[in-house]
């Protein structure tokens, strides 16, 4: 199976659970991690592949949902598919509010997880897209000078060249000179670019806000 195969992880202390997912997923293609527990789960070192978890929801230390609030900072390029013998009304709301893709009560039909499984992993494709774009941003943004930083930081927020001049205390040629190097080191074909790049890098506020 290539390495850059989707990863379906699932956590569930349930033994038979865990091997019937497992035979249903490898025969999908994906990759598979189980896990028994939370603290289990947070111990397997972060993959910037897609992948999704499937999550119970009644787990031995960690609950599922306490799980959830945990990894939300840092595990974005991983949607949940919560599944439950025990759940409710509120216990829905709350996953589904902070981002779960489906919450789904047991026994569900195989269909259906993988219908989840499918547009949760569309959905880490596209964060993972984005969180590699903005990295081979920032190694750009790093190769620049602290000048052309500066230089950068200015344009990108729209000040013209006298303007950059005068903050910075330097000619307007030579900003000049250090636009076209951030230009030409960040890949920039206009000045919309360069914008654009410095709002993903979160140096000025993105466009139209």
């Amino acid at each position: 199976m290539p390495h850059d195969a989707p990863i379906v992880f699932v956590v569930d202390d349930d033994i038979s659970v865990r091997e019937s997912l497992e035979l249903l997923l490898r025969h999908e293609g994906w990759q598979c991690q189980l896990f028994e527990s939370a603290q289990e789960f947070l111990s397997w070192p972060r993959a910037l592949v897609p992948s999704c978890l499937i999550l119970d929801v009644e787990l031995p230390d960690l609950s599922g949902l306490d799980l959830q609030k945990r990894i939300a900072a840092y595990r974005m390029e991983m949607p949940i598919i919560f599944i439950t013998g025990y759940g409710d009304v509120p216990m829905t709301v709350q996953a589904m509010k902070a981002g779960a893709v489906e919450f789904l009560m047991k026994p569900f039909g195989d269909e259906v997880l993988l219908s989840a499984i499918r547009q949760a992993i569309a959905r880490s494709r596209a964060a993972c897209d984005q969180e590699q774009e903005v990295r081979a941003l920032r190694a750009r943004y790093e190769s620049l000078s602290r000048r052309e930083q500066e230089v950068m930081a200015l344009v990108a927020a729209g000040r013209l060249n006298k303007q950059v001049g005068f903050e910075l205390g330097i000619s307007e040629i030579t900003v000049k000179a250090h636009r076209g190097r951030v230009m030409r080191k960040m890949g920039a074909g206009s000045l919309a670019d360069l914008v654009n790049m410095a709002a993903k890098l979160h140096l000025v506020p993105a466009p139209g806000r």
